[in-house]
Formats: structure tokens, C-alpha cells, sequence
């Protein structure tokens, strides 16, 4: 077909030229160049036939050969429709064997399943996977995998919970970088207790999930804690020591670190509560000079008793020192040692009524910042509602607060006042006693002289 093709665009392109060459210049001429031209043109017909002839019988072997390559892949695709209709019914009944043959592995599989993506959520919340790192990738693969698990990843899930387990029952100590409670990294070392409870340099460590890491809790429990974890990073392996264990892996601690300190709950008291802290620091201090005046005043009597000469230093020496003044009747001393022992009694009873008053205020001001609080509470309630109990904390805080202070001010008041005034009444009966004892005595004498 090229060759038929070539020499037709060669003949197209050529013709005019020779035409133009060999213009005829006379009949005789023109007649050669017909008879030619005629010869060449029967020429070029058979040998374009020729060339047809050969092209169909290339074609036809062409057809023959696709035909025979036809009927080959028609038999080639029966044998293999055969084959496919063969092998779908072998293995339907190869699945039918499976699933007769496996039994309860499909409930080991789904059972397997569950136990993986519990076990994920226990790893990623534990402290030991700040010690041991991507240990729940693992996990993560067996609880959303399609196929049955094989005996080694098996092995590999129940190696997991065996160390989960084991570590969960150790003491253990190993490097790591925490977060320090001013945002630092720092590489220390920890000790570990458990599953439980995580400290270093005598601070105290919460476990972070979501990045894996030890933080510094912000603020720490009590020092007594504090000293006993101290204690226990000192010791040797081997020795046993008491160390604090947080059995809820945490909240616990939360909660004992959420704990306002005595400072903290006495400023939410506000400053009702700081009034009824300063009536109470002013009671102690009076009542302690009361103690120390009453004290002298009751040693110095105590010392008049078994002296004879009257010292005006203690009250019974002056009211004494009133029978010395010379020798009177009856009624006119016992006036005078009335007199003598009104003027000793307020000072012997200075600050009782002043302890009452704060004794009986205490409380007082304690339901002031009780009712003070609620209001406060309820103005947060209707603003804000009661979804946020946070909202409302402050209220509540100052209302049991003050009542808190002003019961542990009144009750320390109330008995340090009936001490003294018990006291002082002692006092002043034996004030009475002797200046009774020297009315006898004179009575007696002057009865006697009559006589």
C-alpha cells in the first residue's frame, strides 16, 4: 500500500512536467506519445493491480489469522469461565469450612477487639506511660483492624496488660523531662509509686494524656506530705518508708490541693470576716491581762493572808489598811470596808462585760456576713442562673465563712470570759470573807470591853 501510494503522489507531481517536455510537433509525434503514454498507463494499472492483489491477500491472512486468534481466546475464555465458576463454588464451600472450622474466632476476634480499645484508654490515662512511651499505637492497630489477629500480635496484647500490671505494683525510678510549674522543661528524676502517685525533689507530679509528660502540680499538698516523699527519695532500695499513695490516681490529691489553706479561707470571709478576726485577737489580748492582773492581784492576797502588816500593794492590804486607821464602832467600819471593797471590785472585774459584749457580737457579725453572702448568691442565681456553681462560690464561701469565724471567735471568748469572771469572784469573796472576819473581830473586842 506505501509503494501504491508513493507512486501515485510521484506520477501526480511528475506528469505535468513531462507533459510540458514532451510536447508533440506533429501528428506523428502526438500519436507516439499516445501510443506510450498508453503503454505506460497499462503498465501502471497492472502494477497497481498487482499491488491490490497483494494487499487483499495480505488482509485476507490478516482475517484468517484473527480468526483463528478469535477462536482461540473464545476457548481460552470458556475454560475460564469454567474455571472462575469452579473456583467460586470451591470457595464458597472453603468458607463454609472456615466458618465451621472457626468457630468462637469470631467472638476471640471481637472479644480481642474490645479488650484492645479498653486497654487504649487505660494506657493513654496512666502514669506509666510517662516512663514507657507509644505503648497505645499498638492498640490503636488491633482495635480498628479488619482481619483475625495472628498467635504473635496475641502475644503481644497479653505481654502489654502483663506489664501494665506488673509496673502497677512497683516502685520505680528513671529520667524524664517535666514540665515545671513555671513552664520550664526539665530532665530530673522521678519516683514513681505504682500506678498512683509521681514525685520528684519533693514535689509532687501530675500525668498529662494528652502529651505524655509529668507536670509540677501549681501548688503543693501540706508540708507533712511533702516531708514523708522527701524521706522516700533519701532512702536506699530495699528499705521500707511510708509514702503517700493516691488510690484514684489523682483526684485525691486534686482535691487536697484545691483546698483553701486557713490565709485563703479566711479572706473569703471578706472583710466581715476580718472584723470578727480582729473582735477576736482584741478579746485574747484583753482577756490575757485580765489573767496576768488577776494572777498578781490573787498571789498578793494570797501573800496579805499570812501577813499582818497590810501592804497597799495588793486590794485585801488596802482594805486593811482601813481597820488600822484607829478604833471605830461597828457600823462605821463595816461602811468603810464597803467602801474599800466597791473601790477594789471594778478592778478586780475590769473587761467581763467588754469580753461579753465581744463574746455575744462574734456570732452576730458572723449571721451579718452569712445573710451578706446568700444575697450575694442570689444576685449571682438570677443574673447568671444555675449552671455555673462557680458563679455563685464566692456567695456561698463568704456566707459559711463568716459564720465559721465568728462561732470560733464566741466560743474561745465565751470561755475564757466565764474563767474570769470566776476568778474574780473568787477574788472578791475573800475580799467579803476578811472584811467580814474584821467586823467580827472588832465587834467581839468592843462587846468585850463593855463588858
Amino acid at each position: 500500500m506505501r509503494f501504491i501510494t508513493s507512486t501515485l503522489l510521484l506520477w501526480v507531481f511528475l506528469a505535468p512536467s513531462l507533459q510540458a517536455a514532451d510536447k508533440p510537433t506533429n501528428l506523428d509525434a502526438l500519436l507516439d506519445q499516445v501510443k506510450r503514454e498508453g503503454v505506460l498507463d497499462q503498465q501502471q494499472n497492472k502494477l497497481r493491480e498487482a499491488n491490490f492483489v497483494s494487499a487483499r491477500d495480505d488482509q485476507a491472512k490478516l482475517l484468517a489469522e484473527a480468526k483463528a486468534q478469535l477462536a482461540l481466546e473464545e476457548q481460552r475464555t470458556t475454560k475460564l469461565n469454567q474455571s472462575f465458576q469452579d473456583q467460586e463454588k470451591s470457595l464458597s464451600e472453603q468458607e463454609n469450612l472456615l466458618q465451621e472450622k472457626s468457630g468462637s474466632l469470631g467472638e476471640l476476634f471481637g472479644t480481642v477487639r474490645q479488650i484492645s480499645n479498653d486497654s487504649r484508654s487505660v494506657l493513654e490515662n496512666s502514669m506509666i506511660s510517662a516512663q514507657k512511651p507509644n505503648r497505645t499505637e499498638f492498640l490503636t492497630m488491633m482495635a480498628e483492624r479488619k482481619q483475625q489477629p495472628s498467635i504473635e500480635e496475641l502475644r503481644t496484647l497479653w505481654l502489654m496488660l502483663q506489664e501494665e500490671m506488673t509496673e502497677s505494683g512497683k516502685v520505680s525510678r528513671f529520667n524524664t523531662s517535666i514540665i515545671t510549674a513555671e513552664g520550664k522543661m526539665e530532665e530530673r528524676e522521678v519516683t514513681r509509686i505504682g500506678v498512683f502517685t509521681a514525685f520528684s525533689e519533693s514535689k509532687f507530679l501530675r500525668y498529662l494524656p494528652e502529651t505524655t509528660s509529668l507536670v509540677e502540680l501549681g501548688r503543693q499538698p501540706i508540708d507533712r506530705f511533702r516531708d514523708l516523699i522527701t524521706d522516700f527519695e533519701s532512702t536506699t532500695n530495699g528499705s521500707l518508708m511510708p509514702v503517700v499513695v493516691d488510690p484514684t490516681r489523682g483526684a485525691i490529691m486534686a482535691l487536697l490541693v484545691q483546698a483553701p489553706d486557713l490565709e485563703e479561707r479566711i479572706k473569703q470571709g471578706g472583710w466581715i470576716g476580718f472584723i470578727i478576726l480582729g473582735i477576736g485577737a482584741i478579746g485574747l489580748l484583753l482577756a490575757l491581762q485580765r489573767f496576768i492582773f488577776l494572777g498578781v492581784a490573787g498571789r498578793g492576797i494570797a501573800k496579805q493572808q499570812k501577813q499582818t502588816a497590810p501592804s497597799l500593794k495588793n486590794p485585801l492590804g488596802r482594805i486593811l489598811a482601813v481597820y488600822t486607821e484607829g478604833m471605830q464602832d461597828v457600823e462605821t467600819l463595816a461602811l468603810k470596808l464597803d467602801e474599800a471593797i466597791l473601790r477594789e471590785i471594778p478592778k478586780i472585774e475590769r473587761g467581763l462585760i467588754t469580753l461579753a459584749m465581744f463574746a455575744a457580737i462574734a456570732p452576730m457579725l458572723g449571721l451579718l456576713g452569712t445573710v451578706s453572702g446568700m444575697i450575694e448568691t442570689f444576685q449571682s442565681i438570677t443574673l447568671f442562673g444555675t449552671g455555673d456553681p462557680k458563679l455563685m462560690s464566692g456567695g456561698i464561701s463568704q456566707a459559711l465563712v463568716t459564720t465559721e469565724l465568728g462561732l470560733a471567735v464566741a466560743i474561745p471568748l465565751l470561755l475564757i470570759h466565764s474563767a474570769i469572771s470566776s476568778k474574780s469572784n473568787r477574788l472578791v469573796q475573800i475580799l467579803d470573807e476578811e472584811s467580814a472576819a474584821i467586823v467580827a473581830r472588832n465587834a467581839e473586842r468592843l462587846n468585850g470591853s463593855a463588858h
